[in-house]
């Protein structure tokens, strides 16, 4: 009876065990780790966005920027604003001919922002650009509640069309681009050197060793020729002849008793 209950109590250790460690097995498969950045960045339009084109001055971007771009551009400032000489103010004023107007004036007696209104100036290249990436960081406070235009190729675009709109303000000239052969010398002196060793490598002096050999064959016996190769064969085969004839006689010689 102990035997038997002895039996049945390892069983049930050994059972609580493969639970225990299943228990634990699983735990680990189904563990969670926290990613070492959690989420993935998302471009804010706000904060101006554009990446690495952002760096290109905004008189190049104008340069090449299209009107025709810009006006498609403009299909989304369509629902507050007209741009038609003449139109009517709506949500938004009416912006023909703004580019070089004053900020926060005029536009048929539109009622615009106290903060819009203390920005002062005129709306000229820079200031719209300001104005199309964040009008909220422009004038702090605004009524219009468009986020901004994160693409400066976009900016671009409608700025000139903006501009061509009973405006047409000069263009500012493009800035020139940075040399890029300013570092061609310092790499022509670095890759000089390289050079140089290269042609000291191949002006190197052919090595005196062959000479050595050349030197030490030198005194050698010439080649034989046929005639000398057929009397040393010959002189062989005498030899052999000789020597076999020798051993004939040497076996016929009768064998001494001791």
């Amino acid at each position: 009876m102990d035997d038997r209950n002895n039996t049945i109590a390892g069983w049930a250790l050994f059972a609580g065990i493969c639970a225990l460690g299943l228990t634990i097995g699983t735990g680990m498969l189904g563990a969670s780790h926290a990613p070492e950045k959690p989420g993935f960045p998302i471009e804010d339009a706000e904060a101006g966005g554009g990446g690495g084109a952002a760096a290109v001055p905004l008189p190049n971007l104008l340069a090449a920027a299209d009107p025709a771009k810009g006006e498609a551009v403009f299909a989304k400032c369509g629902a507050c604003h007209t741009i038609n000489q003449g139109g009517a103010n709506g949500i938004g004023p009416n912006l023909y001919g703004t580019m070089g107007e004053a900020i926060g004036q005029g536009k048929g007696g539109f009622a615009f922002s106290d903060a819009l209104k203390s920005v002062g100036g005129n709306w000229d290249f820079e200031k719209m650009d300001h104005w199309l990436t964040s009008p909220r960081k422009f004038a702090a406070g605004t009524k219009m509640s468009f986020a901004g235009l994160s693409s400066p190729e976009d900016r671009a675009n409608l700025i000139v069309y903006l501009n061509a709109q009973g405006s047409n303000l000069p263009l500012p000239a493009p800035e020139a681009a940075p040399a890029a052969d300013a570092a061609a010398p310092a790499e022509g002196k670095d890759g000089a050197a390289p050079a140089a060793e290269g042609d000291k490598l191949r002006r190197r002096p052919p090595s005196r060793r062959p000479r050595r050999w050349a030197n030490r064959f030198s005194n050698a016996a010439p080649p034989a020729t046929r005639s000398t190769r057929m009397a040393r064969t010959v002189s062989a085969r005498t030899c052999t002849a000789s020597s076999a004839a020798r051993s004939r006689r040497i076996r016929a010689l009768p064998i001494r008793a001791r």
